[in-house]
């Protein structure tokens, strides 16, 4: 009876431990509301695709028309105008230029933390020679020697090695170091949309769902305890998607995000 015993909990521990799906170089586990999603190898690095629509569609419109394997929600954007607010680079030419977004220049803040936005974190891949390579940096940033940059998305904050609230214009304190504005609820808990690396050939994706919201901090202590080495966030909020092949959809309801009707987006292929 005794072993009998052992051999069920052996079992259970096994199940519990398995990811949700494992195919190929896509692994997708869910744990208490997040989706933990790890892309490996070199090989998936060149089919990883950031696009920008010219009219908001939702994620599950993006992963049917793109004909993806994975497609995730990704940068920042005018839920009015529809106009991006973040940089995005689909197969080597900027499709989505925050620059051309007029609401956006006549916003008196914008214009006032106008370089401080337009240098907001971006994730990039990379050709370098004979492979593909991924970073996350300021989008300023200059592209290494040797490599031509194939895609990337903006969005922001950092949020590791470390938070970049302030730096990345999510947050402004007064002079009495309070805050008196906040965007992207960066404080507040929501759902989420975070990428970040481990190693040179693991890109891993979060997406923290209605039922298990978190702020920025949270999010940092979750990234922290995959051992992960930089870390961003992307769009958030209602705005928080994913779609793998026809077995996962994740739509949020709650936040600040737009919902549904989405700007730009991952796709996985």
């Amino acid at each position: 009876m005794k072993l009998f015993k052992i051999l069920i909990l052996l079992l259970i521990s096994s199940i519990i431990t398995t990811p949700a799906i494992a195919a190929g170089d896509i692994t997708i586990d869910k744990d208490n509301g997040i989706y933990h999603i790890i892309l490996k190898g070199e090989k998936i690095k060149k089919r990883i695709k950031f696009v920008a629509s010219e009219d908001l569609i939702t994620n599950r419109e993006a992963h049917i028309k793109g004909k993806s394997t994975l497609t995730v929600n990704a940068g920042f954007f005018d839920p009015k105008s529809g106009k991006t607010v973040s940089y995005i680079v689909t197969d080597g030419i900027t499709s989505a230029d925050p620059m051309f977004n007029q609401a956006l220049l006549a916003n008196p803040f914008f214009r006032r933390n106008m370089s401080t936005i337009l240098n907001r974190s971006e994730f990039r891949v990379m050709q370098c020679g004979n492979k593909f390579q991924y970073e996350i940096v300021s989008h300023k940033s200059e592209v290494p020697f040797g490599c031509r940059l194939i895609t990337s998305a903006q969005g922001g904050p950092l949020i590791l090695p470390e938070l970049r609230l302030e730096e990345e214009g999510f947050i402004v304190k007064n002079t009495a170091g309070e805050v008196i504005r906040e965007s992207a609820s960066v404080l507040h808990k929501t759902s989420r949309t975070i990428i970040g690396l481990k190693g040179t050939d693991e890109c891993h994706i979060f997406i923290i769902t209605d039922d298990n919201p978190m702020d920025l901090y949270e999010v940092q202590k979750l990234c922290n305890s995959y051992k992960l080495e930089r870390a961003m966030a992307f769009d958030g909020g209602s705005s928080t998607s994913l779609n793998y092949k026809n077995s996962i959809e994740v739509v949020s309801t709650k936040g600040d995000g737009a919902g549904r009707m989405l700007k730009s987006f991952m796709l996985v292929y």
